[in-house]
Order: structure tokens, then sequence, then C-alpha cells
């Protein structure tokens, strides 16, 4: 019998289960992101996982050793990299948070499948409408300028619509803020993907001098001191302090809840519907799959059941070289000091593109008709770049129907996702 009474939010069903003691449970070595992420075979990724220990000794989260065909070891490190756009560690989880309230399951729409959960942080509603709460509150920045949301907007696709991430003072980074949007499907977070999981991400931009500039231990003490939040964190994790990994936690669990499908594709593809495109978004779909044309399957993925429209990778496309032929950021280079993955960076889902502009890691493209026109033109040449990149053959009709194609792939922004209701 379900815990939940009342709609079913967010496409969410509760999942009864037995009273139990929280505790921290130690991971199998060798589990594999299969296991944890449903999604992992659509990117052909495994993750050997180690446990790891806090400094009481108990064990937390999986921490991931290696990816497959990534060349990456994802380390979650202390020192300050390129982030939202900007720069900052991932958040470092702590035993003993695990979620006390009934695990709800957030289902994938038309088009997508269920959000991915990690077993060590079930999203609940009482996590889940805490970290809604987290998400807008600007005391979690130095001066209370910003909040998460002022780089994630809902109004603009949860990005922010421009070249670069902006922090609290007018300070900027040198990368765009990715959508959230299906954010939960991604194997790690960031551009760079230095982040295994929304868990990790989460405490980066807090912490930031750049972006939200403020020590967790401050963001601990001003929610301390907000007597509404003590009984919310209660509520959510059982008796005990407020924590980073708890925050963390709860704007994981938030954010996996943004997912978006049942776009006009998916009630094509997906739902069998004829008359859902547009002919000109037909004849773009035919020109994204066509090898001798857009070739872009290669990277946005649609498969038979669902389309992530990401392979979850990292590529150099030839995006951040300078008129001297020398790349301007490492990108991938800098987590794994592989020479391949110079100036690579994750592929991201091209659902709701059309809202999230302007493109490329460093926004350097202001529009779709910009996007198609670069990889019309092969890019620019560097040693590293994928060779999948390559000048495509696409008239001037051809670009118009990709274009109506990516507008095809706008979906529904997910209710009760914006700011909550003060009391």
């Amino acid at each position: 019998m379900s815990a939940l009474r009342g709609p079913c939010l967010f496409g969410w069903q509760a999942k009864a289960r037995a009273p139990q003691k929280c505790k921290p449970t130690r991971a199998n070595v060798g589990q594999t992101l299969s296991s944890v992420n449903p999604v992992a075979a659509q990117f052909g990724l495994q993750i050997v996982t180690e446990p790891r220990a806090s400094a009481s000794g108990h064990f937390n989260r999986p921490f991931p050793r290696a990816f497959n065909h990534l060349h990456i070891c994802v380390i979650a490190a202390g020192l300050l990299q390129v982030g939202c756009g900007i720069s900052g560690a991932p958040g470092k989880q702590q035993a003993g948070s695990m979620p006390v309230g009934a695990p709800i399951q957030i289902n994938g729409p038309l088009g997508l499948p269920a959000a991915p959960m990690p077993p060590d942080n079930p999203a609940t509603a009482e996590t889940v409408a805490l970290g809604r709460r987290l998400f807008y509150d600007t005391r979690l920045s130095a001066d209370g300028s910003i909040s998460c949301a002022s780089c994630h907007d809902p109004g603009r696709g949860f990005t922010d619509g421009q070249r670069v991430a902006k922090g609290i003072r007018g300070q900027t980074g040198s990368r765009s803020a990715p959508s959230l949007l299906n954010a939960a499907y991604y194997p790690v977070e960031f551009w760079d993907g230095r982040a295994a999981s929304l868990e990790d991400q989460a405490g980066g931009p807090m912490a930031n001098p750049i972006e939200m500039g403020q020590p967790h231990d401050v963001s601990i003490r001003k929610l301390e001191a907000d007597p509404s939040y003590g009984p919310l964190f209660e509520k959510a994790f059982g008796r005990g302090p407020i924590t980073m990994d708890k925050i963390a936690k709860c704007l994981a669990s938030f954010e996996r809840t943004l997912v978006s499908g049942d776009s006009p594709f998916d009630r094509y593809e997906y739902g069998h519907d004829p008359k859902a495109m547009s002919a000109a978004a037909i004849r773009g779909l035919a020109a994204f799959r066509d090898p001798a044309r857009g070739n872009c399957v290669a990277c946005h993925l649609i498969g038979k059941d669902y389309a992530l429209l990401t392979d979850g990778k990292f590529h150099n496309i030839g995006v951040g070289v300078d008129p001297t032929g020398e790349l301007t950021d490492l990108g991938r280079y800098v987590q794994t000091k592989v020479d391949a993955d110079r100036a690579a960076f994750k592929t991201p889902t091209l659902r709701n593109v059309a809202l999230t502009a302007p493109y490329m890691h460093d926004g350097s493209e202001k529009t779709l008709k910009e996007v198609v026109d670069y990889y019309a033109g092969g890019a620019n040449s560097n040693p590293q770049l994928d060779p999948a990149i390559q000048r495509i053959n696409l008239s001037a009709q051809d670009r118009a129907d990709l274009i109506a194609f990516l507008e095809a792939l706008t979906g529904g922004v997910p209710p009760d996702s914006g700011p909550p209701k003060t009391e």
C-alpha cells in the first residue's frame, strides 16, 4: 500500500517500505553502474565501484573508479574546478543521512525511462519538497543575491540565457550554465564530468568563491538559524543535525524530478501519432538520422523505447579554439590527463534545446541556425577533433528542417518545479 495519499505529483509512485534503522551500508566491490543507473547500457558504460570510508570508518555511497570507453576516473576532489560555467568542487558525502520517508519513483514521461535513483538517496516526498525550497533560497549565497535558480531558471529551461554563468558580485566564469532538465539521466555531471552524481555536484557552486561564494559551514549555520528548516530536515532524515550531505541529497532529489519529455517528437516517435510533428520536423528527423547528411544520432542517441538524445560521453567538437589554433579550455583533460580528452566536453541532451540558447560549453553559438551551420562546416580543426566531426552535405532546406526538428524536442516543464509558495 502506498504511504502517500492524494495526487501523484511529478508522476511519482510511492513505494511503501518496512520501518528500518538508518545505518551506513557497504557497497559490493565490483558493483556496476547498470545496477544503479538503468540507462547505463544506453551509454555503453560500466562503473566499477569501491566503498568509501568516512573519518569515522563508516562506508558511504559507492565511489566510481573507472568508466569504460570514456577514459576517465571521476575524482571528488577538494580543488576548485570549472563548474556551472564557473568553478567549484563537488559536495562531499557523509554517512548517516539516509532519507526516512517512503521512497517514490520518478516516472519518465513519454519518450523517457524512469529517472535513475541512487541506493543511498532514494527520493521521498519530504526530500524533494525540501530540495525545492533550498534550490530557490538565496541565503545559500554569501551576499544573499543568488540561488541555484539564478543560473538554472525554470523560465529559461533551467539555464540562465547567458553566454557564461554569473555569480555573486557580477563575477563570471568561462562556461555556460547547462540546463538541469533531464540531468538525472547523465552518468556524470558538469561539462567536464568531474562529479559522479547530482549529489556530488550540488555542493560545488555553493562554496565556489565566484559562484555562490559561501563556505558550507556558513550555509548550515544560516539554515539552523531559521526555525522552519529544522523540522523539515528532521521529517526528511530523522533526528540529527543539518549537514551538507543532507542538503546535497535534497537538492539532488528535487533535480531528479526535473524530467521533461512528451514533446511533439515523442508523440510522433513513441506515441505513433503521424500528425504530432510538422512536415518540416519530420524531414529534419530524417536528416538527423541520415549518416550522409546530419548523422546527429552518432552522439545524440534515439533508442527503440526512449530517446536520451545524448550518449553521455565526451567529445572534442572544435569549440574553444582561438584564431591561432590553440585550445582555450582543456575540458575533460583537466580531470583525466588523457591526451585524447583535450577540449572534450560532455554531450548535452538536445531535449528542450530551443529553450536554452546560447549554445556550446562556452555559449559561443547564439542560435540553433548558428549551431547547424557550425557542424555543416566541419567545425574547427585541431589535433584532438573527434573523428565523427566531418563536413556534412546539408542543403538550405535540410538546415531549416533540422531546426524545425530541434524545436519539436521541446517538452513540458514538470509541475511544482518553480519557487515554492511561502507561508
